[in-house]
């Protein structure tokens, strides 16, 4: 990604305090970093050691176009063919459409071809649209993960278009990985980033980690966040944005969210922030969730309240803010007191 949807603050201590130590990674296409604060150096290096290889295996076994057990799985469905998974592939298809099902569909880890098609399955992106006829070809198709028959570890589909792309996924079965990691090391605080998902365990001290949330057009914000707050022991928070992969093409731009209704890029929204409870799946839900709410556009109340997030920030298309109350009440705006806009 071009820019960490979450910016972390103030993780450097102030002067004559004890400071966390980290380690980064470029992993998942982004930058990741664990900080842990509190434990003596060598264990929180053998922890987050442990973290950051765990972030790598999950990525090349994953990887939507290098070779990899999941692409394995999209050559075999796209030529008809069964195949059987591994144990863990098999709970992360289940567990996915789970929660696409939950999000109506908004965020859909079958649509693997139409992300291809936009040029998002790549490094780097070229402004071109897609072939219009093999648009229009995979649209009629409605390829989705529901689509996808599972039985123990085999699975099978009878529509060849559907691809499994985990790329919206991926990142909070990473959070809650590292999370369970760090805890069988005796890491009691620390702070997982991985390109703007956040997750925080414990605290920093007697202080908590603060977290600033990127504002989605950050040259003309001059850098400065658009809202800061105070993450909780347990608590993630995640940002899907029109800014992290896109292109932009004849003055319009084109980002890597796609809507499966249209089978384009979402518009109507340049980000959508969500912070979620602590729980076992906390950073799942702050991967995952935001994205369909991110697609719905000015339908985000009904279908948070559906999904029961209840602490959500939104950025429009032109740049005005709308918010729950719970969330309203969590942010500190960088620049003063902003128009936000209550949603509930």
């Amino acid at each position: 990604m071009r820019w960490l949807a979450l910016l972390l603050l103030a993780f450097l201590a102030a002067c004559g305090k004890p400071a966390p130590v980290g380690q980064e990674a470029y992993v998942f296409g982004t930058r990741v970093e664990v900080l842990v604060w509190g434990a003596p150096e060598a264990r929180a290096h053998a922890a987050m050691g442990a973290v950051l290889r765990e972030f790598d295996r999950l990525h090349r076994t994953y990887h939507a176009w290098q070779p990899s057990e999941l692409t394995a799985l999209n050559e075999a469905i796209a030529a008809g063919r069964p195949h059987e998974v591994s144990e863990e592939l098999a709970g992360l298809i289940a567990s996915a459409q789970e929660l696409s099902a939950q999000g109506e569909h908004l965020f859909d880890p079958g649509i693997g071809r139409l992300i291809a098609l936009w040029g998002f399955q790549a490094d780097e992106f070229k402004a071109v649209l897609p072939d219009p006829g093999e648009l229009a070809r995979l649209a009629a198709a409605k390829p989705s993960i529901a689509k996808l028959k599972l039985e123990n570890r085999r699975v099978a589909s009878a529509d060849f278009s559907v691809a499994l792309d985990f790329g919206g996924y991926l990142k909070g079965v990473a959070l809650d990985r590292a999370a369970a990691i760090l805890k069988t090391h005796g890491i009691a605080n620390a702070l997982i980033n991985i390109g703007g998902n956040v997750l925080a365990i414990g605290s920093k001290g007697e202080t908590p980690w603060r977290v600033g949330i990127q504002h989605p057009r950050a040259a003309q914000s001059g850098g400065v966040p658009l809202a800061t707050l105070e993450l909780r022991d347990g608590e993630a928070i995640g940002t899907s944005g029109d800014y992290q992969r896109f292109f932009e093409l004849d003055g319009r731009r084109y980002c890597h969210l796609i809507d499966p209704r249209s089978s384009a890029p979402a518009t109507g929204t340049q980000a959508l922030t969500v912070l979620i409870p602590p729980g076992p799946a906390a950073g799942m839900g702050s991967d995952v969730l935001s994205k369909p709410l991110f697609v719905a556009g000015e339908d985000w109340p009904r279908l948070a309240r559906k999904l029961d997030v209840a602490q959500v920030l939104r950025v429009t298309a032109d740049g005005s803010l709308s918010a729950t109350a719970a969330m309203k009440a969590r942010l500190k705006f960088e620049a003063g007191n902003r128009d936000i806009r209550v949603a509930d």
